[in-house]
C-alpha cells in the first residue's frame, strides 16, 4: 500500500506572519497555495462575517470593501517581493503601497467567499515592485488591479 502524502500549504499563517507586519484586524492573507520566487503568488483570504468591517460596511447586506480587496491583493504581492529577497520586516525591510493603476472591480465578495488572490511580477525597478493582480471567488473575477509596492528600509 502506498504512504499517501498529507496536502500542505505553501506558506501556513505562521510563516506568512514572517513576511507581513500586518495583523489582526489588518491581516488579509489566511494562506499562500502557491510561489514562484521573482514571478507569482497564489494565496486566499476566507472572508468571513465576523470580521470587524461587516459591522459598519452595509451591516444589513454586508460586502467586503474594494480597498480592502485591493489591499488583500497588495499583501499577497508584498509576500512574493519579500520572498523573492529573502528579506523579511524583522530585517527592518518594508514593502510600502507605492500606487495602483487600472483598479476594476467585476463581483461583490461577501461573506462566506473565500477571495483568492493572484500576483505576478511585471518589473522591477529601483526598489519599486510592480504586480498584476487578480482576485476572484470561486473562477469569477471579483478584481483586478496594477499595485506597485516600494521596498524600503525602516529607521
Amino acid at each position: 500500500m502506498a504512504e499517501q502524502l498529507e496536502a500542505r500549504p505553501m506558506m501556513d499563517i505562521a510563516e506568512i506572519r514572517k513576511y507581513l507586519p500586518h495583523r489582526y484586524p489588518f491581516l488579509l492573507v489566511d494562506r499562500v497555495v502557491e510561489l514562484v520566487e521573482n514571478e507569482s503568488i497564489v494565496a486566499y483570504k476566507n472572508v468571513s462575517i465576523n470580521e470587524d468591517i461587516f459591522n459598519g460596511h452595509f451591516p444589513q447586506a454586508p460586502i467586503f470593501p474594494g480597498v480592502m480587496i485591493v489591499e488583500a491583493m497588495a499583501q499577497a504581492s508584498g509576500i512574493l517581493g519579500f520572498k523573492s529577497q529573502g528579506k523579511t520586516p524583522e530585517d527592518g525591510s518594508l514593502y510600502l503601497f507605492a500606487g495602483v493603476d487600472n483598479v476594476r472591480f467585476k463581483r461583490q465578495v461577501v461573506p462566506g467567499d473565500q477571495l483568492m488572490l493572484e500576483s505576478k511580477v511585471v518589473s522591477v525597478k529601483r526598489g519599486i515592485w510592480k504586480f498584476e493582480c487578480r482576485a476572484t471567488v470561486e473562477g469569477e473575477l471579483a478584481a483586478s488591479a496594477t499595485i506597485m509596492c516600494a521596498d524600503r528600509k525602516v529607521v
